[in-house]
């Protein structure tokens, strides 16, 4: 198609002749462009957050002192029951020790009867103080 039949203009000499032919806004105006950010406000605001995680938080505090307690209750009921016994425990193991230390005197004399001057049981290091034994020291099971 020719500018001359679009512009109603036949037999132009020229593209200097034509109209101008300028585009504009529609009658009315554009609409408004919207350049704002506009963001909805959806869900919980930033202190119901902080509220929900510190009550959160509190609820799970809370919780860990009350199995604090508990657990130390039962340690407690643990240590009073040890606490409770124990006499009984060392009054068994003094019989051991009594029993395995007589064993050993024997055992010390039939081995040193032939050395001039042992006397059994002694101390041989003169220091004038009972220790007990090592642990295990009179416990051949244990060896």
């Amino acid at each position: 198609m020719t500018e001359s039949l679009i512009r109603n203009k036949p037999g132009m000499a020229s593209v200097k002749d034509m109209p101008l032919l300028q585009d504009g806004p529609p009658p009315g105006g554009f609409a408004p462009v919207r350049y704002a950010r506009r963001i909805p406000n959806k869900g919980p605001s930033a202190v119901a957050i902080f509220l929900a995680a510190f009550g959160a938080f509190s609820y799970g505090m809370y919780q860990v002192g009350q199995g604090n307690k508990i657990r130390r209750a039962l340690k407690e009921e643990k240590y009073a029951a040890r606490r409770a016994i124990l006499p009984m425990l060392q009054a068994e193991e003094d019989e051991r020790f009594v029993k395995e230390w007589k064993k050993y005197l024997e055992y010390e004399a039939e081995v040193m009867k032939d050395v001039p001057g042992w006397k059994v049981g002694e101390n041989v290091y003169n220091s004038g103080k009972w220790m007990p034994p090592a642990t295990g020291e009179l416990r051949p099971e244990v060896w």
